[in-house]
């Protein structure tokens, strides 16, 4: 900005958006005072350096406030945890589905995390087996992000919530 800026000869646009040329550095920073603005580099490429005329604090306001109108109408997608095990009963398992189907309408990831605990590690197959079932009754409001796979004693899979 102003004489921060330190190439000789710059693509110069004036304030009204207009291009003015290629001109040299002193002569920018004139016209920039006499209009009681400021020099802003625009794009510092050594071959083709462009500067505009502009009133910096406006010109700063103005992309914080279109940031925060931006940051505004994003929509944070969160994680929620569902806890599975492999002894889990049919009503509890209702339950959890219909939490995880809540889950994924309000348009949240679910992560499905079926524990092992003992001797269950030899019944692995077993746990693809509730991780499927556990889809198919959430099927309607999701679709698989992950399929479940096995990490250390926990197998993980990450459910998505189905575009509308």
């Amino acid at each position: 900005m102003n004489n921060e800026i330190r190439f000789r000869e710059v693509r110069l646009v004036d304030s009204d958006g207009e291009m003015v040329g290629v001109v040299g550095i002193d002569e920018a920073r004139r016209r920039a005072e006499q209009q009681d603005l400021d020099l802003v580099l625009i794009s510092p490429s050594p071959d083709n350096p462009v500067c505009k005329i502009m009133d910096y604090g406006k010109f700063m306001f103005e992309q914080s406030k279109r940031e925060r109108e931006a940051k505004k109408n994003q929509k944070v997608t969160e994680v929620k945890e569902v806890q599975l095990k492999l002894s889990t009963e049919e009503h509890d398992l209702a339950v959890k589905t219909k939490n995880a189907r809540r889950f994924l309408s309000n348009g949240d990831r679910v992560k499905v995390v079926l524990k092992f605990r003992g001797r269950e590690m030899a019944y692995t197959s077993r746990g693809y087996e509730v991780m499927q079932h556990f889809f198919e009754e959430c099927e309607e409001e999701g679709a698989i992000d992950k399929d479940p796979k096995m990490e250390g004693r926990n197998m993980v899979m990450y459910l998505a919530p189905k575009k509308k």
